[in-house]
């Protein structure tokens, strides 16, 4: 895993996917994957990661760099563990390159996804209002400066379930699992060979 993005021609097209460790960011790793596969592309999944508070607020303590080399650590345990989640091992099975990249997400995705034939990947995130206003979206940045193609996947349907059952658990109520299944039998089943990275790797 390289610990930073450093340029290099790529030897075909590439599937360029944002990766942040939040569930949205999972679903989209997967569906990158899937597209990897379909174009016969490479896979490059990239986390983006600053320090806490911005590079502004870095730039104002000498501590920032005393504490960088922990946080691109835990900036790519994190990548290692959404690799995991996803397809079981920290190796997606996909000819391609995982990056870590120092900065904001989206100028860094556009940067990476440079090239004409690249596809950049990137989950659509929350859409409520509130959200919009208080966290800039990756996705439309994205969409409104990448040169190349832009899929922003949408949230996976599971996601405000599991967010009303972290808001119970952080407030000590009892799980309603009868809710929670009624909302996974909503979820649509996917065909093999479909959705999934794993679903289509040969045995």
């Amino acid at each position: 895993m390289s610990a930073r993005f450093e340029p290099r021609p790529p030897a075909g097209p590439r599937v360029v996917v944002g990766v942040s460790g939040s569930l949205g960011s999972r679903t989209a790793l997967a569906r990158a994957a899937a597209e990897a596969r379909r174009r016969r592309a490479e896979l490059w999944p990239v986390l983006v990661w600053e320090p806490p508070g911005g590079e502004l607020s870095a730039r104002r303590t000498t501590a920032a760099a005393v504490l960088a080399e922990d946080w691109e650590r835990l900036a790519r345990e994190r990548l290692r563990t959404a690799l995991s989640d996803v397809f079981g091992s920290p190796d997606p099975g996909l000819p391609g390159r995982t990056l870590l990249a120092r900065g904001a997400p989206g100028p860094a995705l556009v940067r990476i996804a440079d090239r004409d034939d690249d596809v950049l990947v990137v989950g659509a995130g929350g859409r409520g209002r509130l959200r919009r206003a208080l966290w800039p979206s990756v996705s439309r940045y994205c969409l409104a400066r990448s040169r190349c193609p832009v899929l922003a996947v949408p949230p996976s349907p599971l996601q405000p379930a599991l967010a009303a059952v972290r808001r119970r658990n952080a407030w000590g109520l009892p799980l309603d699992t009868g809710l929670l299944q009624r909302e996974l039998d909503t979820v649509p089943r996917r065909r093999a060979g479909r959705g999934h990275a794993r679903e289509d790797r040969p045995a």
